[in-house]
């Protein structure tokens, strides 16, 4: 099996009854012209403890991360926790640039503060694009500092495909990752940092008695889903870094470019569902042996998704993926109780945008 080749999923009996709608959609997505179809975007299942790849389709392929940057700015995170720079105590100011970012806000103004640990929750469990980047000047000193911590740790990890230019995931067209290095990158901070798994597995923030759901349906609506990263952008679609655990079985999902919410959270589900029934069985390829393509350019998803053209594009998806929809059969369809985290902010005298570091003396 070849890890850029769209592969087909085996279905089991118990699978075919539980989702035949399925099955027929995409057999009629593959018999009309290619000008026609719905687009595959890229997708890969993992076996966590394993490194084994499950499924892989277009895995090496450059793609607009959108909040799923974020994962790399919690990686930074932990990271300076460790290294004693900051602690969970260390107080996080919304700045003036922190302010400025568009999308999504925790609806502090300039000038409030809260504890580090609760900025963690804002920005990953609620993905507070202002709270990100308050992080990131906390962390570093200011955000160009941070996002240089950020590639150098994608190189460190071998991110082949990826390229970082904020902390928080809003659009940038040199920022780009790719599915199998959003899973190495998942599973690097699952593994060494198991202590912060309840921020990603938390379902609603309550900033100063504002409420933020979470755009992870699996958090409340898939037994088993431990949690990590959803995000959105219009150039993106909506993508999303899943990983979830049964029967001391643990999978990691990395879905990117999906159509809607609906269609984010169905299709991580059903590959979560299909990994946990033995339906996906392993390639032969531990995820670092799948082949990055730095050289390729980002699928821009504007047209088909932000724009006159994106109601036909999006009933082309629905065909081809209609769980849920009407009488078909969702993969959500079992709920289950969520996680909040309350977060209580003040007000700080001393100045909210901080100056650049000091030069280091020279050392020759």
């Amino acid at each position: 099996m070849t890890p850029n080749r769209t592969e087909r999923l085996p279905v089991s009996p118990f699978l075919a009854r539980r989702v035949w709608p399925v099955a027929v959609a995409i057999a009629l997505a593959f018999s009309i012209p290619l000008s026609a179809r719905a687009m595959t975007t890229p997708a890969l299942v993992v076996d966590v403890d394993s490194g084994a790849v499950l499924f892989a389709q277009d895995a090496g392929r450059p793609w607009y991360p959108a909040s799923t940057t974020k994962l790399m700015t919690a990686l930074v995170t932990f990271e300076a926790l460790a290294a004693g720079e900051v602690t969970l105590e260390t107080p996080v100011v919304m700045s003036k640039k922190a302010m400025r970012q568009e999308s999504l806000h925790a609806g502090l103004s300039v000038g409030r503060a809260m504890r580090l640990e609760d900025a963690l929750y804002a920005a990953f469990a609620a993905s507070a694009n202002d709270v990100a980047i308050a992080l990131a000047q906390t962390v570093a000193g200011n955000e160009t500092a941070f996002v240089a911590r950020m590639n150098a740790t994608a190189k460190r990890l071998g991110m082949n495909a990826s390229h970082f230019a904020n902390a928080n995931g809003l659009f940038d067209s040199g920022q780009h990752v790719s599915a199998r290095d959003l899973a190495i990158l998942a599973m690097t901070i699952d593994k060494r940092f198991p202590q912060y798994r309840p921020i990603f597995g938390t379902s609603r923030v309550i900033v100063d008695g504002q409420a933020v759901d979470s755009f992870n349906a699996l958090l409340t609506r898939y037994p088993g889903t431990v949690g990590m990263k959803t995000g959105f952008l219009c150039a993106a679609g909506r993508n999303i870094v899943a990983l979830a655990e049964r029967g001391g079985r643990r999978v990691m999902v990395v879905l990117l470019g999906a159509t809607t919410d609906r269609e984010r959270a169905e299709r991580a589900a059903m590959l979560l569902t299909q990994a946990f029934a033995g339906e996906l069985k392993p390639t032969g390829l531990s995820v670092g042996q799948i082949q990055d393509q730095p050289s390729q350019r980002p699928e821009d998803m504007r047209v088909r998704l932000c724009t006159s053209q994106s109601q036909a594009y999006e009933a082309k998806q629905a065909r081809l993926y209609p769980m849920g929809i009407g009488s078909n059969p969702s993969y959500l369809d079992v709920p289950r109780a969520g996680h909040t985290r309350t977060i209580h902010t003040w007000a700080v005298n001393y100045p909210v945008d901080p100056p650049l570091p000091a030069a280091k003396p020279s050392t020759h």
